[in-house]
């Protein structure tokens, strides 16, 4: 009987243990641990797929960045050439805004209050600008490259960048300023066109690093046309994600009749997306070309149209060849002719060998030598008419 209690009272523990579980996690999202506050409930609820979808996707993004700015101040050493070398700080600039887009992605992800909606604000256009600004740095560079050969200091295109983001966060302060500073409103409170209108100057230096960098294919310097390539396939890209949330954010989701529950959700998106655009498309076509080795200097590149033909050395026959001082071997059958005919003609009188003649002799029968051919220009010389082979001629 003692015994049998104790195993009744041990069950009536563990129905209690699991009772009170039970009613403690049933306000926890399925997939999150007891201690994960509310607000960030959405990095991993199992019943909101959206938001842990875009931590791995902007999660993925970060670490992807951060490896290819190491990687490019690794191999910093090794750039030397000046027109590859201006494009390093441009390169880190943008994949520093890169990082921006996809760590303010999880501030659209949590649960929104007053701090996380003014990073929202303030930072949605500055990293987008920075971004772009880059962009815009990079056409006109390219520009210079296709036309001329030369790029401009990678401090004037660095310059050029940022001068162009604090125009944006000085838009965005003023916007701060005024609605939450001076009217005393909320952060949070909002209106999405408010929202779109911030960004106009940002979709301004975007559209202007394509129609900059249509012009980058208009030029003698072949080799940077590729860059240019790569250049306009992320602007017009940048372009249609940002005319996609721009439509959802102001009419879509009023239509679709989801216009609080999918702003968030939209705005994330866009982020992640343009994020992995600028990654792909652009950041590492780039770093790619700026790490790889240079072509010997000396070495033609026959595929360059850009480059004047080499110039072949035209020689005519007409002109007088100087040939080397070499000595050949002689042939013995012409010598042997040659003292023959010397012979008959006197030319060693009375068994007293003189000098040899100054023009050599022939035989009878005319033997033109290789030389004689080539000054002729490919024809063989007939001998003249009063040839009999014992006469100079």
């Amino acid at each position: 009987m003692a015994m049998d209690l104790q195993c009744f009272m041990l069950l009536l523990l563990l129905l209690s243990m699991l009772d009170g579980g039970t009613s403690h996690n049933s306000s926890t999202p399925r997939g999150c641990g007891l201690n994960v506050s509310p607000r960030f409930s959405a990095l991993c609820d199992l019943d909101v797929v959206w938001g842990i979808v875009l931590e791995a996707v902007s999660g993925v993004g970060v670490v992807s960045a951060v490896l290819l700015s190491l990687i490019l101040l690794a191999r910093l050493p090794s750039i030397t050439e000046k027109e590859k070398r201006s494009s390093v700080g441009l390169l880190l600039l943008m994949l520093f805004g890169i990082v921006g887009l996809f760590g303010l992605s999880f501030a659209f992800i949590i649960q929104a209050d007053e701090r996380v909606c003014i990073a929202r604000r303030a930072l949605w256009g500055v990293f987008f600008s920075l971004c772009f600004s880059c962009l815009l740095a990079q056409s006109w560079r390219l520009q210079k490259l296709v036309r001329n050969g030369k790029s401009p200091g990678g401090w004037q295109l660095a310059w050029i960048a940022l001068g162009l983001t604090l125009v944006q966060v000085i838009i965005a302060s003023e916007w701060l300023v005024l609605t939450v500073a001076r009217n005393a409103k909320p952060a949070c409170d909002y209106h999405p066109i408010d929202f779109t209108l911030a960004c106009t100057f940002v979709m301004i230096i975007l559209v202007a690093s394509l129609m900059l960098g249509l012009f980058c294919l208009c030029g003698k310097f072949h080799k940077w046309k590729r860059n240019a390539v790569c250049l306009i396939s992320t602007s017009v890209l940048s372009i249609l994600l940002w005319v996609a949330w721009i439509g959802l954010y102001l009419y879509g989701n009023t239509v679709l009749g989801k216009s609080p529950l999918w702003d968030d959700p939209v705005l994330a998106v866009a982020l992640a997306a343009n994020g992995w655009v600028l990654l792909l498309v652009h950041a590492i076509p780039e770093l790619h070309c700026t790490i790889l080795p240079s072509s010997q200097p000396n070495a033609p590149d026959y595929f360059d149209t850009s480059q004047p033909p080499p110039r072949i050395r035209e020689t005519s026959f007409d002109e007088e060849i100087t040939l080397p001082n070499r000595t050949y071997m002689e042939n013995k059958a012409f010598s042997f002719d040659e003292h023959s005919a010397a012979l008959r003609a006197g030319g060693y009188r009375n068994g007293n060998l003189g000098g040899r003649p100054t023009a050599p002799f022939r035989s009878n029968v005319y033997q033109p030598t290789e030389m004689a051919v080539v000054l002729n220009g490919g024809t063989i010389p007939s001998a003249p008419p009063s040839y009999s082979g014992r006469h100079l001629w």
